[in-house]
Order: structure tokens, then C-alpha cells, then sequence
């Protein structure tokens, strides 16, 4: 056992969590768990420090050694050798004692094999957590900004996930896999989002909270779903195992699920003070374990420089545009064909004027995605999301420029979809004061470091030497080349567009679980 995996079982041990044992030494979560995952060693102060509050010695810690230490007196024991006279003494005297400890472990023994099933429900369920096989867990798919799910009309034109090379979906249930899509408001702020995604998952009326709606002016409840997307979630099974989700969100969808995850297991203060009788049970936090892992995909973590390079009255018809023409859709204007999902607003789809709304008031505010789809907006978010523990987080990038042959700006590759090309250019050439040359680089949409994951978070570069994957930390898998669309198929090559999806649900399937 090595330094790292003694912290790990020592931290457990006492009861504490990463951010518990972080806060007592006065480090970051990250410091604790690159120091369990041996990506780096405490220094002599911390060490010093962590003895004490684990209640081993510095040597134990450290070494492994001199692990005989009782934490009440603070002594350390070392066993001496017996000498030849004590050891016969102690055979002898031991003989009958043997007898005696073997009658005793069979009384206890007995003892326990007729109390042990009442913890869980009695023999039959015992035995179910004894022999029951590993639960299937879901994936469920967060579209982006402007996007759409299969429940969507506008995915019997073309589908979201999949696009030009087939519903992604479709293929994974083919392969045995449990897959849903969720569909909530394409330019939704990512807390309306979150709500409307609780609601679907539970089959239930959305509630956007007492406090956020009274902050931005819209109702309290959306619409009801009568159908769970996903049926029993967060349920246990006969043998003790809870039906969990895993999320993927590409764009703004990331955002959503990172924000829904840490809203499960962290609830909203505000929300419980405003309707203490009947606040939402997606606000009083304590269910972060119904949740698996959380991918997400060229999502803008830390907002998109896009915001700042297009002119703010055309964002709706910039997003329709590279969603209609990537899937072939002449009519991009078509406000019938996208289902706004703004009710709570006022604002209803389908009319001649519904693209004139979101582009006036809704998009003027600050409860919508374009907000928090800004670097500012983002950075705000950000604030409210906090990782969770018992869950697994991964993240892709994609970068669809290289370096200009004239300048410091980034140029798009020549396999950047038309649509992109242009916006690809303009996010290149951005900096300001707050913004420098890190952030050119860029999938056409989302800049490759904002896509990695939330700026007030440290990350692992993911490798397949990586020996232990541990949940409540993020890591980032290498920069793949292609654009935003690349990775949900859009103009895409079918085969590597399913085999990377496979390939990751491989991955996570492959994981340790915990109940």
C-alpha cells in the first residue's frame, strides 16, 4: 500500500470527504486527491498535519510503519520477540483456549446468520444483495443551446445525436445499452434547464423554484410529464442497488448536467427558505448519488468569446442557423420547426414572431443560456456548481483551428464545416484584457479551454495508464481534432461516430460502483 492509497483508507476510516479533510489542513479538494491518487506528495507540514487529524503517526502515514498507534494516548507499541521459554508457556497455556475461541467464533457465528437479514428486510432480500447481477444504469442525453431530444418534432426531421450519421441512440440500444434523450429549452437558462430536466427524469410538473422565479420575473411551473424518462431512478433495487443515471451533455448541455448533478446532491438554500412547505425535492439536496458520471462535451464551462464576436440580437438566428444547415434544413427561420419551451415566460411556439421574442426582453436578461454562456455569465454559474463526491466527471474538447502562418490568431482547418469557418475565424482572433492567447484556439463555437472543464476546478489529464479513476474529480481526455458538430455526427463518418461513444460508455461501465 502505497502513501496515497493510506490517506484514501485512513480519510474513509474517519469519515471525512476530500473537501472535509481539505478544509481541517486549510488546502484545496484537488491538493487531497492528487496526494490519494499519487500524483503528488504531501510536503513535511501538511504530512505533520494529516497524522494528527487521521489519528496515526507521521512514520505510519508515510511509511507504513510503526502502525500500532492508539489514537487516545497518542503511544506507540512495538511487538518484541517471544523467547523460547514464553513461547512453549504460551503454547501450552494456549491449547485449551483455542477450544475455547473456536466454540465462541461458531456461537457468534450462529448468532449472526439469524440477526444479520433484518438490516435488510430478512432472508429474501438478503439473498438478493448476496447473488443479484450489477444493474444496467441509464444514459441520458442533454442536448445544447437551439438543440432538441427524440421527443422533439423536430428530430423526425434529423436527429440531434447523431445527425448525418444516424440516431446515436438508436444504435446504442441496438447494442444493449439503456439510452434517453431529454429534451428541455433550447435557450433556456442552464437553471431552467436543470429543472426541466429533474422533472423529466421523475415524470412530474417542472418547478423552476419560489425564489429564481420571483428573481426573474416568470412562473413558478412549467409543464407536467406524466411518463418518468426514466423509470424507478433513484430507487433501490431488492438487493440494495440504486437505479443511477449517467449523463452526457454536449455544449450547453454540459453546463446543464453539472449544474443538475450538484443541485441533486447540494440543494438550494434559497429555494427551502422560500417554500419551506412545498419546495421541490430537487432543492433539498442529499440525492448526488442517484447520478453515476457526468461527461460533457465541447461544453463552453467557462462561457465562449462567441458572445463577444456576435452581434447580441442575432444569437437565435446564429444558433438556427449552424443546427438547420448542418442538418440540411433550408428553412432555418422556421420558428414552427423548434419547440421554444418558454411558457413560463409568456412566450409561446410556433408563431410568426416567437425568434423576435427570445431575441427581445428574454435574451436582454439574464435567466437565458446566452447569459450564461458568456464568460461573465459562465464565471457566475460556476460559482453555484460545486463537483460531487460519489460521482465520476469526464470531459472532451475539440479544436478545429491551427495556428495562423501571419499572426497570432487561430485559423480553421479545412475540415471546419462551412457554417463554422466564419465564427471559427472571429473566436481566433479574440483577446481583450480578461481574455489572452490561450483562449483562441477553438471547435467554431467553444474555445478549447473553456471546454476542458470549470475554471475554479484542477483536472487530470486522462491516460489509459491512469491505474484508479476516482469520482468527484474531473478529468480531460487529450483535445481531439474536428469541430463542435463533429462529436454528436454532424457531417460526421458513422463508424468512428458510434465506436467513440461505445467506447467511452466502455470506459465508464468498466468503473467501480458503490451502491
Amino acid at each position: 500500500m502505497n502513501i496515497g492509497e493510506r490517506i484514501y483508507e485512513l480519510r474513509k476510516a474517519k469519515g471525512l470527504s476530500q473537501e472535509e479533510l481539505a478544509e481541517k489542513l486549510g488546502v484545496s479538494r484537488q491538493s487531497v486527491s492528487k496526494w490519494e491518487t499519487g500524483t503528488a506528495i504531501p510536503d513535511t507540514e501538511n504530512a505533520l498535519a494529516m497524522s494528527k487529524i487521521l489519528g496515526v503517526t507521521t512514520d505510519f502515514l508515510l511509511t507504513g510503519q510503526n502502525n500500532e498507534f492508539e489514537a487516545d494516548t497518542g503511544k506507540v507499541t512495538y511487538t518484541k520477540p517471544l523467547t523460547e521459554e514464553s513461547e512453549a508457556k504460551v503454547m501450552k497455556n494456549d491449547k485449551f483456549s483455542v477450544k475455547k475461541t473456536i466454540a465462541g467464533i461458531l456461537v457468534v457465528c450462529l448468532v449472526i446468520a439469524a440477526i444479520l437479514p433484518l438490516p435488510f428486510g430478512g432472508y429474501k432480500k438478503l439473498w438478493a444483495r448476496l447473488t443479484e447481477d450489477p444493474i444496467d444504469y441509464t444514459y441520458v442525453l442533454v442536448h445544447g443551446m437551439g438543440g432538441w431530444g427524440e421527443s422533439a418534432g423536430m428530430n423526425d426531421v434529423t436527429p440531434y445525436w447523431g445527425s448525418s450519421t444516424g440516431s446515436i441512440s438508436g444504435y446504442l440500444r441496438s447494442q444493449g445499452y439503456l439510452v434517453e434523450e431529454a429534451t428541455v429549452g433550447p435557450f433556456s437558462s442552464a437553471w431552467d434547464r436543470a429543472c426541466e430536466l429533474y422533472a423529466q427524469l421523475m415524470g412530474t410538473t417542472v418547478d423552476y423554484g419560489e425564489a429564481h422565479s420571483k428573481a426573474h420575473g416568470h412562473e413558478r411551473y412549467g409543464r407536467t410529464y406524466e411518463t418518468p424518462l426514466v423509470e424507478n431512478w433513484g430507487t433501490e433495487t431488492e438487493g440494495g442497488q440504486t437505479r443511477k443515471i449517467n449523463l452526457v451533455g454536449h455544449s450547453f448541455g454540459g453546463n446543464t448536467v453539472t449544474l443538475f448533478t450538484s443541485i441533486l446532491e447540494y440543494g438550494s438554500e434559497a429555494e427551502i427558505q422560500a417554500s419551506p412547505d412545498d419546495c421541490s425535492p430537487f432543492f433539498t439536496g442529499g440525492k448526488g448519488e442517484y447520478v453515476n458520471s457526468v461527461t460533457t462535451l465541447c461544453a463552453p464551462h467557462n462561457g465562449s468569446t462567441l458572445f463577444y464576436v456576435v452581434d447580441h440580437g442575432n444569437l437565435v438566428e446564429t444558433a438556427l442557423n449552424v443546427l438547420f444547415a448542418t442538418g440540411g434544413i433550408g428553412d432555418m427561420y422556421n420558428s414552427s420547426l423548434i419547440d421554444f419551451q418558454l411558457e413560463h415566460f409568456g412566450i409561446k411556439s410556433g408563431t410568426e414572431d416567437t425568434v423576435s421574442l427570445v431575441n427581445g426582453d428574454f435574451s436582454e436578461g439574464k435567466d437565458n443560456a446566452f447569459y450564461d454562456l458568456s464568460p461573465d455569465g459562465a464565471a457566475e454559474l460556476n460559482e453555484t456548481i460545486k463537483t460531487v463526491e460519489s460521482v465520476y466527471y469526464f470531459s472532451f474538447a475539440y479544436n478545429t483551428t491551427q495556428k495562423s502562418p501571419l499572426s497570432n490568431h487561430q485559423i480553421p482547418i479545412s475540415s471546419t464545416m462551412v457554417v463554422l469557418m466564419p465564427l471559427a475565424t472571429l473566436i481566433g482572433r479574440y483577446t481583450d484584457a480578461n481574455i489572452d492567447d490561450s483562449w483562441l484556439p477553438n471547435d467554431g463555437l467553444v474555445n478549447v479551454i473553456s471546454a476542458q472543464c470549470p475554471a475554479d476546478e484542477e483536472y487530470i489529464e486522462y491516460n489509459e495508464q491512469i491505474e484508479e479513476v476516482l469520482r468527484g474529480q474531473w478529468y480531460v481526455f487529450p483535445t481531439i481534432e474536428g469541430d463542435h458538430g463533429a462529436v454528436i455526427g454532424m457531417n460526421g463518418k458513422t463508424n468512428e461516430t458510434r465506436k467513440f461513444y461505445t467506447d467511452h460508455i466502455t470506459l465508464i461501465d468498466s468503473l467501480p460502483r458503490i451502491r
